[in-house]
């Protein structure tokens, strides 16, 4: 028998919603029939057809998923585990911004940001909520982005599995009661209606997914992808946009953590560089795992969780991430015994890109709130160069942070793509280029006067190859060596240290470093061949110098001089 809105809102009443700190804000009536009545004024939801359920509690959420969603399933440590369909990682291809007045003259177009004409957003809009009347119940899910009071964007998720509205309620900032009873109208909604294809032959489409952001409408829509972590993205690339362009707060694609004495670290850096191994340090605090924001008062994190990729993951090599796989996380596309529900994190069966979502609050040493004390005191770019010709760690000037921030440079390695067979250069600007909205410059321009007004040292910290090139019989800084660098660094013992210039690339080496043998600090002690060394340098330095290219329109002459110089 259907129910009349009113019925549905008081069957709600009772589903809850966990803060982090253990208080469970209910759901009234009163705010679930606003719930209806805004999503009917706003997108035409049929709260009559449609039965809304607003800020479930994870228990709810587990209950619908396993009963609703094919392949859902609970793990012997008491986490969720779901499919996110045909595609199991990001479709960069198909992110569109929608080209319109208010927000068009600050974009950077281009592949990053493709072009959206308003009347396929509305095409797009409209086919998302036309699938989303289809269904007999449907998740809204109010959270934050930002833990700034000041600036935190009040975000609203209205999705059509219960997998999305658990991995966006672990992802987003959970309000207290008192915040969800006086939320008002959302800042930003994503309409997330993956399940249901874009129409390829719509102008301008050449899919049949669509992740769509509109920022004069504040909305985002999506469609032809259930993977969950195109909303975390999506959310990052609108924060991206909001906060350097309104309120000029520095954006950045990072992890960071802080001393006892309140010093902040922030570490940049690409898949396989080590920016989540090492910011997760058992004598800091974690601030957050992979997007900040910097202010006037110091940073702060975005998300209220952490997405940790599980492939390889064990209880010896990541024991904090490996012990927050529990009731409330969310598992995706991971292969488990169906008999004991063990996991099996060496299985790409399914993909390699396995991950958990769960509250940061899953973390022991998590800072809550996730703000830090101060302004930060090290800025560390990390690369894995597998040529073997960066040295382990260097002392940046102001211009070379903007040069290396920029280029975001990397190696990928053999096997993690088809066809990749040896290691091969990658460069992503600010260490998170898909993700940008705004030029590269302006974003390097905004860290560098951050460094200079707090005085903070920054660093290129080479967690690849020393000796030789990976190819040619090198081997990978140890871990504990690159550990001995950060402790060196936090300490400010490094500071203090006696440097030399590294040539081609310019970069001022320590002689010494408390735990780190001398000789491989600079590879022209730690490389048995010196003409060896200086052909893998000019090789990797001409790569550099064409990557730039792109750049050098819009960057300064002592942002260019900062990069390698072929002589």
């Amino acid at each position: 028998m259907k129910m009349s809105p009113a019925e549905q809102a008081k069957s709600s009443v009772n589903r809850t919603s966990l803060h982090p700190h253990g208080i469970t804000p209910a759901v009234t009536e009163h705010e679930h029939t606003e719930i209806e009545e805004e999503l009917y004024e706003t997108a035409h939801i049929n709260y009559d057809i449609v039965h809304i359920q607003y800020n479930p509690s994870v228990a709810q959420l587990y209950e619908d998923a396993l009963v609703y969603e094919k392949g859902s399933a609970i793990t012997n440590t008491g986490a969720l585990n779901t499919s996110s369909g045909a595609k199991t990682g990001r479709s960069p291809k198909d992110k569109r911004i929608v080209d319109e007045e208010t927000s068009s003259k600050d974009i950077w177009w281009g592949v990053v940001n493709q072009k959206m004409s308003p009347n396929v957003w509305l095409i797009n809009r409209e086919r998302a909520i036309d699938y989303l009347n289809t269904r007999s119940r449907i998740y809204v899910f109010d959270g934050y982005a930002g833990w700034d009071p000041r600036y935190h964007i009040k975000v609203r998720v209205v999705c059509a599995r219960a997998y999305h509205c658990l991995f966006m309620r672990n992802m987003l900032i959970r309000p207290t009661p008192e915040e969800l009873e006086h939320w008002g109208k959302p800042d930003f909604t994503i309409y997330n209606a993956g399940a249901f294809p874009a129409n390829r032959f719509t102008t301008g489409m050449t899919s049949t997914t669509s992740v769509a952001i509109n920022f004069k409408e504040h909305e985002m829509v999506i469609l032809g992808t259930e993977y969950a972590g195109e909303m975390k993205k999506g959310i990052f690339s609108v924060v991206l946009y909001l906060f350097p362009v309104k309120h000029n707060i520095l954006t950045l694609h990072s992890s960071a953590n802080e001393g006892v004495d309140g010093d902040v670290t922030l570490f940049f850096g690409l898949s396989g560089t080590g920016k989540t191994t090492l910011s997760a340090d058992p004598h800091r605090a974690l601030i957050g795992d992979d997007e900040h924001c910097w202010s006037d008062t110091g940073v702060f994190n975005v998300e209220g969780g952490c997405y940790a990729k599980c492939i390889g993951l064990s209880a010896e090599k990541e024991p904090d991430i490996f012990n927050a796989i529990r009731f409330g996380s969310v598992l995706e596309n991971v292969v488990f015994n169906p008999v004991d529900r063990v996991v099996d994190y060496e299985d790409k069966t399914l993909t390699e890109n396995t991950r958990c979502a769960y509250p940061i609050e899953f973390i022991p040493n998590a800072k809550i709130p996730c703000i830090s004390s101060g302004h930060p005191r090290n800025i560390i770019l990390l690369t894995c160069d597998a040529s073997g010709v960066l040295p382990p760690v260097s002392k940046l000037n102001n211009e070379q942070v903007m040069y290396h921030f920029i280029s975001g440079y990397t190696s990928k390695m053999a096997g993690t793509e088809d066809g990749v067979t040896e290691p091969e250069a990658t460069f992503s600007a600010c260490f998170g280029q898909p993700f940008l909205v705004l030029h590269p410059i302006r974003y390097a321009n905004m860290l560098a006067k951050k460094i200079t007004a707090h005085k903070a040292n920054a660093w290129l910290v080479n967690t690849g190859w020393i000796g030789h090139s990976q190819v040619l019989g090198g081997q990978r800084c140890p871990l504990k060596y690159t550990r001995a660098i950060l402790n060196a660094i936090h300490s400010g013992s490094l500071a203090e240290v006696e440097y030399e210039t590294f040539k081609i690339f310019n970069l001022s080496v320590p002689k010494t470093c408390v735990g780190v043998p001398e000789e491989i600090l600079n590879p022209y002690r730690s490389w048995s061949s010196e003409t060896e060394l200086n052909n893998e340098a000019r090789k990797l330095a001409t790569l550099f110098t064409k990557n730039f290219v792109k750049y050098k329109d819009q960057a300064s002459a002592e942002i260019l001089a900062a990069g390698p110089q072929l002589y």
